[in-house]
């Protein structure tokens, strides 16, 4: 505790701030005054109280006694008591009379060793001040009139926290919070006003002004506060003397009903339902459903009005009487609480009736039975008050009550025995929601919230919890009503939708699920209206465009790979996922198209004045639905339905074929709002076609497409691949040209994510890329338009080669995503340059470390396979130079500068792809592919197959050509590509044969004793497999007999080499990556590894020929040898090749790109002719050099040179 003496050592060196020099002088002489005084009065407490209690931070006030006494013990001193119980500082000097506290700014250092003050509470507003101060005295005055905020810091031996706001009040501010490291701020005892410097730029009549307006807003919201406060306890006060006065008379009417009526009603009979009766106005007022006594009497009021009508009575005479309209507003109000009062109480016991709620009314307990029964009595619609009463019951929201009670049921509570009976509680249903199928009807307009779409749609398995309830609601009136309702409130179904289930069974999902399981018994009715299925169409686009996207088990995105049982839909319970899934199925898509195209779209209409706005818009409405669609769920088998039940590939090919011949696009934008105004008119409609043709190609046979001509024509084919090859280019090439980098995609106006112009674009680039890709297979098998046709001319030119090679650019991404639009050649020369790239870097990275292997060459592939294999991916793309070991173990004469290699290249692929090694196959045209049965052959042939993948690679990426023909189908795997149907003609042309004889098998296919599995043949061992689970016990019968035929053809040309195929092209991809393979088909890949098939072009190779020792291009000698290798036949001439160049298999885009030229350099020594002449004809195929002597003449040349070709001397003979 600071001293006084410490205290006035200190005041001489503190300045003080004050507004005015008469009030501060005033001020301290008061407050010295008052302290010395030896009975201080109440005015000392009350402004120590004031200073403590209005201000936030801490302030010291200074007592202007010189006497070395604590604050604890001057008050005891002078007052004789303890110090006032609301001065936190004493109370604490009471409870820890050992602590002092010591301002730093008393004079004190802060490293002296003082007990640090401890910390104090605030005195809270509503507590009261201590002291029992009376009134203000002047100086009190003098602050509480002062205008301007007096900022004061008076050194004392108490530290007071104070509230700011409230202290305020009387004119005071602190001038700073806190006083670490300022010292200066302290009363001096100098009176002397000093100017305030206010570095933060603001006046002192701007702060008081933000002050001012601060304590105005506070003031103001604490009025609002009380008033707010009074206005609520006023209220609640009324509520409870209302419900305590209801209550009150309740009882009161009750007593006075039991007296009258009896406890159970024993003295009321049918004349007590009259108007004249108070028996239904006493019970429905004191009625409480949660009283199981009134719930007995309301079954006894049931019962009896029940009797009534099953005896023929008139449920209107019984409530009105003979003069109905008389009382017509009493009675209806009677019939209208009589009936809420039945679903209340359904409601309140829903949970202890449970199932029996969804029993045949002859099996359900009478209670609740009873209480349903009379809801549908009195909503009866030959009754005048029943439009009157349903309204009513829909504005106290029955839907909501219905959508209670059938959730709490368990989904299998249904009775099988009595499913073809109708339970008391769909009667109710079917009588409330088909009240709007009843003209005249003046119901008011429910709020979407609590609507029948909304509420009792949005039921998890509604069709199956009420199976007769689904008949009536697929009739037309019905279902055209309520699905209308919820296309009208979709763009606000998260507000409108009930979420109340479970996370994984959303309202959106729900609704989806109902209406896609109803749509095909509303599109079945032979009367239903167009307008509906437009309805469902844009429905279900809303909804499935909320669901996450199907993927499969392990994350991938479901592709062909993927069948649909292993699809889940992302955060939704399986069953639901399931009943959306099945809901969609062939039948439904065909209704959904036959509605929509039925008079407005035919496969062989044609329009000169294009298509109408009808047509646009069913196109339209399909298109957004089906892209949707195959974005949301597994696509596969919806596109199966499309292709074999309806005719949208025709339909929307005449559409296509239509408009590109009146050059006139149709802007769908005024029918698909979330399409842009400025979106090209073809988009949504080939984002659709070209998925579906897509899969119809994967399919039908070769019957179908070039002799039936089904789906298309063949000329409209060509047609087709020159419609879709300018959109693709266009998509391509042209729209990204002209999109500004810096514009921003806005999201869909509509809302739809799956449905904006983005997503539309990608799935038209993806479709029309791999459908133009297949029509060029099937061109490829026969052709039915010129190969010329695919290729775009702006992909020719040099330029667009240039630009594919630089990376990032659009010639680049074409090259990526539609290869076939650049000719094979210009292909070719990126492909070169990428390895010659490839090549080059991996030369500079590995040149210290070029590998040097001894094969042997009577075990050519056993010594290959143990040195290379262990070869990392990085040496196998490096140089490998290797010697060779002849017979007697000697090493073979020659340095591998390349040409042993390539030797080498073409030796082991004979040797490895040798049918007779029995890890590949061939086909009856003598095509390889590889071995199901090579396990029994070889313990390590998958390992070898990984070898091998890699050799095929290694050659593929030096550019040596080998003579390896590989069946179509197999190629198709180093493209990671799903083989069809329509490839095992390349595997098996006998299976293929019979399978599409049984296809087209007009017969009972059952009585052929066919079951799904299939007899596996290896080396003399049979093996039976099942094509499916069960597939023993399951047999092949007209209605499965598609997918039998597609199951054989998986099991033989992927699932039997599955295991080799894969270990084969990881091999072959350590050196060729799959963006460069993909830039072609299997024909092309076929050329790529051996080379054309047509003979050796010798004008190519004699124009692109160096000549050396004398040799020149006219040389006599020189134009016999062309002659003579001109009238080689093409066997030969292969061998020349290979002996030459040490490869038979010429470069692929002619002997301009042979590395280095061919020359023919005259051998023997000058002057010495006669010897050189019974010299043979030598090479050097590491530089491509013929050493040809010179013969004299043609015979003797052609002989000499037919015998050095077939010696097969090895390297020996150099």
């Amino acid at each position: 505790m600071l001293n006084m003496v410490a205290w006035c050592q200190h005041l001489a060196q503190t300045p003080s701030f004050f507004l005015n020099r008469q009030l501060t002088q005033s001020l301290i002489k008061k407050i010295k005054s008052l302290l010395a005084s030896q009975s201080p009065g109440p005015l000392q407490f009350m402004l120590v109280n004031i200073i403590w209690k209005k201000k936030t931070d801490q302030i010291e006030i200074v007592a202007g006694c010189h006497q070395e006494l604590t604050a604890t013990a001057w008050l005891q001193d002078r007052h004789g008591c303890e110090p006032p119980c609301s001065c936190p500082y004493l109370q604490r000097q009471q409870k820890h009379p050992e602590q002092k506290e010591i301002p730093e700014a008393a004079g004190l250092r802060p490293d002296e060793e003082t007990p640090a003050p401890a910390a104090t509470k605030p005195l809270a507003s509503d507590e009261p001040t201590p002291g029992g101060c009376g009134a203000l005295s002047d100086v009190d005055a003098a602050l509480h009139s002062q205008p301007s905020a007096i900022s004061f810091l008076i050194g004392f031996s108490l530290s007071f926290p104070i509230r700011s706001r409230e202290f305020e009040e009387f004119g005071v501010v602190q001038a700073r919070k806190g006083r670490e490291g300022e010292s200066g701020m302290f009363f001096s005892g100098d009176p002397t006003a000093r100017k305030r410097v206010d570095l933060g730029g603001r006046s002192n009549k701007e702060r008081d002004r933000q002050v001012l307006l601060e304590q105005t807003r506070e003031e103001r919201r604490r009025r609002l506060g009380l008033r707010l406060q009074n206005n609520s306890a006023t209220k609640i006060q009324k509520c409870f003397r209302g419900r305590r006065d209801l209550e009150l008379a309740r009882s009161e009417v009750r007593g006075n009903f039991c007296s009258t009526f009896g406890e159970n009603c024993q003295r009321v009979d049918w004349s007590s339902f009259g108007a004249n009766s108070d028996f239904l106005r006493q019970f429905l007022f004191f009625f409480n459903a949660k009283k199981d006594s009134d719930i007995a009497m309301l079954y006894q009021v049931c019962n009896l009005l029940l009797e009534y009508v099953k005896h023929g009575g008139d449920v209107l005479k019984l409530f009105g009487g003979i003069n109905y309209s008389s009382v017509e507003p009493l009675v209806v109000h009677r019939v209208k609480k009589l009936a809420l009062v039945c679903a209340q109480t359904v409601h309140q016991k829903r949970h202890d009736w449970g199932s029996q709620l969804l029993m045949p009314s002859e099996s359900t307990p009478k209670l609740s039975a009873s209480l349903l029964e009379t809801v549908a009595c009195l909503i009866n619609p030959k009754l005048p008050w029943n439009c009157k009463v349903v309204g009513y019951l829909q504005r106290k929201k029955i839907y909501c009550l219905f959508r209670g009670i059938i959730v709490s049921i368990p989904q299998t509570a249904r009775n099988l025995e009595h499913h073809n009976n109708t339970s008391a509680l769909e009667q109710v249903l079917m009588l409330t929601a088909s009240h709007i199928g009843h003209d005249p009807c003046c119901c008011p307009v429910v709020d979407p919230r609590w609507s029948f779409s909304s509420q009792l749609l949005s039921i998890p398995f509604l069709w199956h919890r009420l199976p007769h309830f689904k008949k009536v609601f697929s009739a037309n009136g019905l279902s055209k009503y309520y699905i209308h309702q919820i296309a009208c409130f979709l763009p606000s179904c998260a507000d409108v939708l009930p979420n109340d289930i479970s996370s994984n069974h959303p309202g959106y999902a729900c609704v989806l699920a109902n209406v896609l399981e109803a749509a095909t018994w509303i599109l079945s009715e032979p009367k239903f209206a167009s307008e509906t299925a437009s309805d469902i169409i844009a429905v279900c686009t809303s909804l499935l465009d909320s669901l996450p996207t199907i993927t499969s088990p392990t994350g991938r995105v479901d592709d062909e790979d993927d069948t649909p049982m292993d699809d889940v839909i992302n955060g939704l319970d399986a069953d639901l996922e399931r009943q959306i899934t099945a809901a969609i199925d062939s039948r439904l898509l065909q209704h959904l198209v036959n509605a929509l195209f039925k008079g407005t779209l035919s496969t062989n209409y044609s329009d000169p004045t294009g298509p109408s706005d009808v047509e646009v818009e069913a196109v339209g409405s399909i298109c957004a639905f089906l892209h949707v669609t195959f974005n949301t769920l597994p696509a596969e088998r919806i596109m199966t339905g499309l292709a074999y039940r309806t005719e949208i590939v025709p339909a929307l090919w005449n559409f296509i074929k239509r408009c590109n011949e009146n050059q006139s696009w149709p802007q769908f934008s005024k029918f698909v709002p979330s399409l842009p105004a400025d979106a090209v008119g073809w988009l949504l409609p080939v984002s659709v076609f070209c998925p579906i043709y897509k899969h119809m190609l994967k399919i039908i046979d070769n019957g179908e497409f070039y002799e039936q001509e089904k789906p298309l024509s063949l000329k409209d084919l060509k047609s087709l691949v020159l419609i879709l090859k300018k959109a693709l280019w266009e998509l391509l090439w042209v729209i990204p040209a002209h999109a500004s980098p810096a514009k921003k995609v806005l999201p869909s106006p509509s809302g739809l994510k799956k449905l904006s112009i983005e997503n539309v674009k990608i799935g038209a680039r993806i479709g029309l890329s791999e459908l133009l890709a297949q029509l060029q297979d099937w061109n490829n098998r026969l052709p039915f338009t010129s190969s010329n046709d695919f290729y775009s001319q702006q992909a020719t030119s040099e330029n667009f080669v240039s630009q594919a090679l630089l990376g990032n650019t659009r010639a680049s991404e074409i090259i990526k995503l539609a290869p076939f639009l650049a000719p094979f050649t210009s292909r070719v020369k990126i492909f070169t340059s990428q390895l010659v790239n490839s090549r080059q870097l991996t030369t500079s990275h590995s040149a210290l470390t070029r590998h040097r292997f001894k094969i042997r060459r009577n075990r050519l592939l056993e010594d290959a396979f143990d040195q290379l294999s262990m070869l990392s991916e990085e040496d196998l793309k490096g140089p490998i130079r290797v010697v060779f070991v002849n017979e007697h173990g000697v090493e073979e004469a020659g340095i591998d500068g390349g040409g042993i290699f390539k030797d080498f290249m073409e030796n082991i692929t004979r040797a490895a792809f040798d049918v007779q090694y029995g890890l590949f196959k061939e086909t009856a045209d003598h095509l390889l592919y590889p071995n199901p049965g090579s396990g029994l052959v070889h313990e390590q042939h998958l390992q070898y197959f990984h070898f091998l993948g890699s050799l095929l690679g290694k050659a593929i990426y030096e550019g040596i050509l080998v003579d390896l023909p590989f069946a179509t189908f197999f190629l198709s795997k180093l493209k990671h590509k799903y083989n069809f149907l329509n490839d095992l003609p390349s595997l098996d042309p006998e299976l293929y044969r019979h399978l599409l004889s049984l296809k087209h098998y007009d017969g009972d296919i059952s009585q052929l004793e066919l079951y799904f599995v299939i007899v596996n043949n290896e080396y003399g061992e049979q093996s039976e497999e099942e094509l499916l689970p069960g597939g023993r016990d399951m047999r092949v019968t007209n209605e499965n007999v598609i997918t039998y035929i597609h199951l054989v053809a998986n099991h033989r040309l992927n699932y039997q080499i599955r295991a080799q195929s894969t270990h084969f092209l990881r091999g072959f991809q350590q050196l060729i990556p799959n963006e460069w393979i993909n830039m072609f088909n299997e024909h092309e890949i076929q050329v790529l590894i051996s080379g054309s098939l047509e003979s050796l072009d010798i004008d190519d190779l004699r124009s692109n020929t160096n000549y050396s020792g004398g040799y020149h291009p006219d040389h006599d000698l020189i134009d016999i040898f062309w002659e003579v290798l001109k009238n080689f036949s093409s066997h030969n001439q292969k061998k020349f090749l290979k002996f030459v160049t040490g490869c038979s298999r010429g470069p692929l885009l002619g002997f301009q790109y042979l590395e280095p030229k061919f020359c023919i350099q005259r051998a023997g020594i000058p002057g010495m002719e006669e010897e050189d002449e019974d010299r043979l004809p030598t090479s050097a195929t590491c530089m491509n050099l013929l050493k040809l002597p010179p013969y004299k003449n043609k015979a003797q040349l052609e002989t000499k040179l037919l015998y050095a070709i077939n010696a097969e001397a090895g390297f020996d003979l150099s």
